[in-house]
């Protein structure tokens, strides 16, 4: 079998800048960013390459968005330009890559017959797995413009479909706790083991009927879980434990947690109970039917299926609901409504997939336009 084209690139970077950025500096991010593409053979520019190599070369006093990176890498004989249009990056065989490495240094011309592409260009602005859409980026790293890129990098971080209180309430507050943490050299692993903790006392509060300090615990750990992917991906930290640990608790706490508060606030009967933990487990398998059925995800079809993602009966919505009943002092009768508004959920979606069935053709995301 061919080597994976990425086997086949070498990566090199042309000068550097020491101002740091989430804590790492431009070549070290570089590093582990094109490790992370499958760039091992990666490190400064040396003065030359064998002439069968090809060769991906980048300014090293720039941050790079993901998806340039792994687009550029697809796309040989291409020179990446900035809106005044001086070289950023570059893919080129080895013959090219000292010529291209003194324009890039801005030493001398580019070589000729290279396609010349804009990263908006290069890079389609629809991003499947953030669930939004977001215009590429390559940012110069400067002393004045660092606060800037590292607030541009959070926010590429960000997913843009997702539930009101992610979306509205954490964003400023999770950037500068991520802040802190790089401070702190505290890693998302560790801030993801905290999430566990919390989410097993938040249970233990809720079973005992100690129905504050549960809500105060599980709101921590809402906002630690906003925490955790942030700070993995803008410190270019990501590990498959992390993400296993990660995805596997915001599974499994959910349900835990509604069993403990109906117990907890001596709820009677037990159809709602039923209806919670029923509706949970049929919407996750309506979201990943879809996937599987169409492709894509159900809360990404329309705008409004992003629009319902927003209040759609989740953790995070369900958490709103909990907190003004027991601030009304009606603990059972938030934990009907949601049983209510659980329900309500599961034959919106199923709507929508009924709706997805009968349409014709294949199913387009509006985020695709």
């Amino acid at each position: 079998m061919p080597a994976p084209k990425s086997l086949l690139l070498a990566a090199r970077w042309i000068g550097g800048s020491p101002v740091p950025i989430w804590g790492l500096l431009p070549d070290e991010r570089l590093r582990r960013h094109l490790g992370r593409a499958g760039l091992g053979d990666a490190g400064p520019w040396t003065g030359s390459v064998p002439p069968e190599q090809e060769t991906l070369l980048l300014r090293g006093d720039h941050v790079y968005d993901d998806a340039v990176v792994g687009a550029l890498i697809r796309a040989p004989a291409t020179v990446l330009l900035d809106a005044c249009g001086r070289p950023l990056a570059a893919h080129v065989q080895g013959l090219q890559a000292e010529a291209m490495a003194r324009a890039l240094a801005g030493e001398g011309p580019m070589p000729e017959g290279l396609s010349r592409l804009t990263p908006d260009q290069l890079v389609s602005a629809h991003r499947p797995k953030l669930r939004k859409r977001q215009a590429a980026f390559v940012l110069p790293v400067t002393a004045d413009g660092a606060r800037a890129v590292e607030a541009r990098l959070f926010a590429a971080s960000y997913k843009g479909v997702t539930d009101a209180v992610t979306k509205y309430l954490w964003p400023l507050p999770a950037r500068l706790a991520t802040r802190w943490c790089v401070a702190l050299g505290i890693s998302p692993n560790m801030v993801t083991l905290a999430n566990l903790a919390l989410a097993v006392l938040a249970a233990l509060l809720f079973l005992g009927g100690h129905l504050w300090s549960g809500l105060a615990c599980a709101w921590a750990m809402t906002f630690l879980d906003t925490v955790d992917g942030k700070l993995a991906r803008v410190t270019l930290t990501s590990s498959r434990l992390g993400d296993v640990l990660d995805h596997g608790l915001d599974l499994v706490h959910p349900p835990l947690w509604w069993w403990a508060w109906w117990v907890g606030c001596g709820a009677q009967g037990s159809l709602a109970l039923v209806v919670v933990l029923a509706g949970y487990v049929l919407l996750r398998a309506q979201e990943g039917l879809f996937l599987w059925r169409f492709g894509m995800e159900l809360h990404v079809w329309r705008r409004f299926d992003s629009l319902f993602r927003l209040i759609t009966a989740r953790r995070n919505p369900i958490l709103v609901i909990l907190t003004v009943a027991l601030a009304a002092g009606q603990p059972v009768l938030g934990f009907q409504l949601t049983a209510a508004w659980t329900a309500l959920s599961v034959l919106v979606h199923g709507a929508r997939m009924v709706q997805a069935v009968r349409a014709n053709g294949p199913l387009r995301s509006w985020l695709e336009a």
